[in-house]
């Protein structure tokens, strides 16, 4: 059986975004349908849609937090705040092992809405140098903070 890492680099080398591979890689964790999850994450990508924003693996990770942590149809402050902790603790994480959860930073300034910014991407091997290491360490600090 592949670790969640594993099943999220596999899904992004297939294509898939980083948030998309990381959401997919704990599908069967919650039940998830597989196509849901990758249709729910692919706004998340890059950025949030090339905007160099939270990069798209956490934000995949938070979506996964949610689906813990969270009270669902049941408002239930105690559990919110479980689900703002434990994202708290897994930002922190990432920043700790990548330097920023910020895709811009850590595509050093690359800017993905630019055609200059894509052919950046493409040049300096980004996909594979920053976006492939990140999803599989996003994804291994996920496991650990669900643990």
């Amino acid at each position: 059986m592949k670790s969640k890492s594993g099943i999220a680099v596999s899904k992004f080398s297939e294509g898939y975004n980083c948030a998309q591979s990381v959401f997919y890689s704990f599908c069967d964790d919650f039940q998830v349908e597989k196509d849901t999850a990758l249709k729910i994450g692919c706004g998340f990508g890059a950025g949030m849609g090339l905007n160099g924003e939270v990069c798209g693996a956490v934000s995949g990770g938070i979506i996964v937090l949610g689906l813990k942590y969270s009270s669902g149809d049941k408002p239930d402050e105690a559990a919110t705040y479980l689900t703002y902790a434990k994202t708290n603790e897994f930002m922190r994480q990432v920043t700790e092992k990548q330097g920023t959860y910020l895709c811009r930073k850590l595509l050093d300034g690359c800017d993905l809405t630019t055609e200059q910014g894509q052919r950046q991407f493409g040049e300096k091997d980004l996909i594979n140098k920053v976006c492939k290491p990140c999803v599989e360490s996003v994804a291994q600090i996920l496991e650990n903070v669900i643990k």
